[in-house]
């Protein structure tokens, strides 16, 4: 028997995320707590594992406050819309590298950090992405775009690492997944 939860409690909210306290009875009986991190009216989070015709592969750069550094991530974002998460990668992955999706194909869905958050992420693969102009960020976003060749793509990411910039530990696994998927 999995553990359940009895009842949840809001401890904190704030503008984009709010903090529970889950009371649960494990699967022996004994009562547990469990504080959990959840999104403000967001319904999922996507990703987009971008290849274009030739096969280099699309990622982007950007600041991140909780950890305070760059980090090189693939495009990403929330459902925070009302739209589908097919949508919203395709939004995301326009806005954020000026890249347009003809195609996309599900390749993966799970949570991000199941210790402390309720957050999944769901991932496509966009095989043959074109340019279509320029980026559409929002107002805080400073977003640079990385393209780099499929072939020797792990060398050509761990050479970006820097004192200031972060890999997302991603990449690998969606890389491989999406590789496999795209250019067999």
């Amino acid at each position: 028997m999995k553990p359940r939860v009895i009842n949840k409690e809001l401890l904190w909210k704030g503008n984009y995320l709010q903090v529970f306290k889950y009371n649960l009875v494990n699967s022996n009986g004994r009562p547990l707590t469990w504080e959990v991190v959840k999104r403000v009216g967001t319904r999922g989070i996507v990703a987009v594992v971008p290849f274009t015709s030739s096969g280099d592969v699309i990622l982007v750069k950007q600041y991140r406050p909780p950890v305070q550094a760059y980090v090189i991530e693939f495009p990403a974002g929330l459902n925070d819309r009302n739209e589908t998460l097919e949508e919203v990668a395709r939004r995301e992955l326009l806005e954020e590298t000026g890249y347009r999706a003809d195609r996309l194909e599900p390749l993966i869905t799970g949570p991000l950090s199941s210790g402390a958050s309720a957050e999944i992420l769901t991932v496509f693969v966009a095989p043959n992405v074109q340019p279509s102009g320029n980026q559409q960020l929002e107002d805080a976003e400073q977003i640079e775009v990385i393209k780099l060749p499929s072939e020797g793509f792990m060398e050509h990411i761990l050479d970006l690492q820097t004192e200031d910039t972060m890999l997302d530990l991603k990449i690998p696994g969606l890389f491989e997944l999406a590789r496999q998927k795209v250019l067999k």
